[in-house]
This record gives C-alpha cells, sequence and structure tokens, in this order.
C-alpha cells in the first residue's frame, strides 16, 4: 500500500511554531506535487488540527490516489480550563488527551478522526505510544483495530513508537500490518537491526521509518553546535559523529540530509519513510534529496569508518 516518500503531518498542526490555514494547504499541495501520496496523522497531533487540515487539502484529490493513516490511544475530550495546548502544539487547549485504549476508546477515536478527516475509512491505523498501556493495547486495542479491518473501516493496522522492543513483542504475540518506528533506525542508531528488523522481514511486517534526522541532528549539512537529538540538545559524541558523517557524504558529492532521507531503505523491510514539513519548501527540497540518490560509495566508506553497523544493508 505505501512506498517511498511520505508526508508527516505533525508541523502543520502548529508543533513548536504557527503555521495558517494557507500555509498548511500549500505545504501538503507541494507534497502532492513532489509525488508524495502517503500521508500520516494523529489527533495528538494540535488535538485534531493536523487532521482537519489533512482532510482539507485532499480533499479534492483521488481517494484512490493516496494512502493515508491516523493512530489512535489518545482519546481527545472537551476541556474547558482555556489557555494553550501544553503538548507543544501552539492551539487553544479546547481538548484534553485521555490514555485509552480500550476497544470503546478506539472506535471513538476513529469516528472522531473519520468526521475530522472528511472520510469515510483510513487506510492505517497505528496504536499510538503504548508503551506505558501494554495489556490494554494488546487485550483490548488490538483486536479492535482487527474487527476494524475484518469490517473495511481500515486496511491496515499497526503500531507508532519511539522505540522497537515493543514492537517486536506486538509482532511475536498479535498480529500487525505495520509498524511505524521513530528515530530507531537512522545513520545514528541500528540496534534494531539485530532482531526487531530481521522479524519484521519474517512476519510481513511493513516498517515505516520516521524521526529519520533524530529530531534535527541529521536534518543539516554543516551540524550546528546547538541540534537536537531526541528532542534535547545533542550530546557533544552524537555531534561529533554526525559531524564524521556529514564530512564523508561531502567527500562523495551528497549532504548530510540526503544521506539521512535514504538511509532506512537498505533494510528490505523498509517500506517508505515520513518526514514532517511546515512549508512548501522543507518538503519540495526533502523530495529533491530523497529523489538524488547517493553513491554506494558513501556507505561503504561509512561502514569502514565504523559510522555504520557492518551488517548494515545499503540501499
Amino acid at each position: 500500500m505505501i512506498s517511498g516518500l511520505g508526508f508527516g503531518g505533525a508541523p502543520i498542526a502548529n508543533l513548536y511554531t504557527p503555521v495558517s490555514d494557507v500555509d498548511a494547504r500549500a505545504t501538503v499541495d507541494a507534497a502532492w506535487d513532489a509525488g508524495v501520496r502517503y500521508f500520516d496523522t494523529a489527533p495528538h497531533y494540535g488535538l485534531g488540527l493536523s487532521e482537519r487540515r489533512l482532510g482539507a487539502a485532499l480533499s479534492a484529490r483521488p481517494r484512490d490516489e493516496f494512502v493515508i493513516s491516523t493512530k489512535v490511544g489518545r482519546v481527545l475530550e472537551p476541556f474547558g480550563g482555556g489557555g494553550l495546548d501544553d503538548a507543544g502544539f501552539l492551539v487553544p487547549a479546547t481538548h484534553r488527551r485521555v490514555w485509552d485504549f480500550s476497544a470503546d476508546g478506539i472506535r471513538r477515536s476513529l469516528d472522531a478522526s473519520l468526521a475530522r478527516l472528511g472520510l469515510d475509512h483510513v487506510d492505517i491505523v497505528y496504536l499510538h505510544d503504548p508503551d506505558n498501556h501494554w495489556e490494554q493495547a494488546i487485550s483490548e486495542g488490538l483486536p479492535a483495530l482487527q474487527e476494524l479491518k475484518s469490517q473495511g473501516v481500515i486496511r491496515g493496522i499497526g503500531v507508532g513508537m519511539n522505540q522497537w522492543q515493543m514492537p517486536e513483542r506486538f509482532i511475536r504475540e498479535g498480529s500487525l500490518d505495520y509498524v511505524m518506528l521513530a528515530g530507531r533506525y537512522t545513520l545514528l542508531e541500528q540496534e534494531s537491526l539485530a532482531s526487531f528488523l530481521p522479524l519484521c522481514l519474517d512476519r510481513g511486517v511493513s516498517v515505516v521509518s520516521v524521526g529519520v534526522f533524530n529530531s534535527g541532528l541529521l536534518a543539516r549539512p554543516e551540524v550546528p553546535s546547538d541540534a537536537t537529538y531526541n528532542y534535547s540538545a545533542a550530546p557533544a559524541s552524537m555531534l561529533e559523529r554526525a559531524r564524521r558523517i556529514a564530512s564523508v557524504c561531502s567527500r562523495h558529492g551528497a549532504v548530510l540530509p540526503q544521506a539521512a532521507l535514504q538511509f532506512p531503505f537498505g533494510h528490505p523491510a523498509v517500506k517508505a519513510i515520513a518526514v514532517g514539513a511546515r512549508t512548501p519548501g522543507e518538503i519540495t527540497e526533502n523530495a529533491a534529496l530523497f529523489a538524488d540518490k547517493v553513491s554506494p560509495d558513501l556507505w561503504a566508506e561509512l561502514k569502514v569508518e565504523g559510522l555504520l553497523a557492518h551488517e548494515t544493508p545499503t540501499p
């Protein structure tokens, strides 16, 4: 169902920086013009703002020409406290997020998402960050998604997390079509190679790699001293490692974000990546970097320099 470059919908929901309706629409339009046909969102993103904006922007597009995914696990409940959202999205705090991986919570969340998106079905639904909710997610949430899939309301089910260990457990103890893996298979991190990615390949689970820039450290050709890693200030060791990788890229006529965008496809379990954008220029630039394939010699030198795991496949 999915392949190549996808669009991550968090930034157009005013993540850290306000984005106007006009600019959000222009950004989604630019993604479409660049060939993007996979779009990911979630109720968590701007308390539903991402879903509303994405749905509006895609409303005139042929439904059979794009794939859309959203997430469940955080039910939005009306909240009259006022003020701004406290989760990094610059939106009014009209609702609060309530963790709920119950069958009823899954259905209510998806119904609300469909209404915001203006759709009668979505292609993929992920259990979103069930790190502290394993028992309910595996015993109630996953069966609820499987039932919705059997009813044709959704076409694929998955889990989206910032770790690989629990998704691996979901695959072993349940049944998934997709895993959205955030930040754990990148130029800087390959621990998921040991067991997780081989298991996905063996069980036919498609991996969507997100957070390929590790929250910013790999996003620029030259690594600034104030770069972030996993949404915090990057430690000196990571800054140094990223700069060494950037130097290798430069020797092969490439730039660091270009390699970061292409790296995950070295493993055959990875079927797509998704990157966020808040302006047309951002998604257009990333699409161009994604399409401009780097030299195989770059990956070989990174391995020789000890900057990639030797068992890492190459794109």
